[in-house]
């Protein structure tokens, strides 16, 4: 009996979560925004405010693993591009060189 309850328990905990994770990600509330949302949904403002700060913090933590990865493959792409371009295989690999160099950027402004 008492594992059924903990069951529910924490399946109302995952659905609160994927709840507030659907209004910051995919609608893009603010975090204001989302807990207002919480408290409307029942939930103690405090609880709502927990809620939303762990997300947040996973979300930032997603953002900059993203980011070193962005940067990661672009370097690659880039140094690639430059490497067979000085290498004279009879081509220049400008979308490489051009793509890479953006990538990395986009994830050096993005960490």
């Amino acid at each position: 009996m008492e594992t059924t309850a903990t069951n529910d328990a924490q399946e109302a905990v995952n659905q609160t979560y994927a709840y507030a994770a659907n209004l910051l990600v995919s609608q893009k509330k603010t975090p204001e925004e989302t807990k207002s949302a919480l408290i409307e949904k029942g939930l103690d403002a405090a609880t709502a405010g927990i809620v939303v700060d762990n997300l947040e913090q996973q979300i930032i933590a997603a953002k900059k693993v993203r980011a070193k990865k962005d940067m990661l493959y672009g370097a690659l792409w880039c140094v690639g591009g430059i490497v067979a371009t000085a290498a004279q295989v009879g081509f220049i690999f400008w979308g490489a060189i051009v793509f890479g160099a953006f990538q990395f950027f986009k994830g050096v402004a993005n960490a």
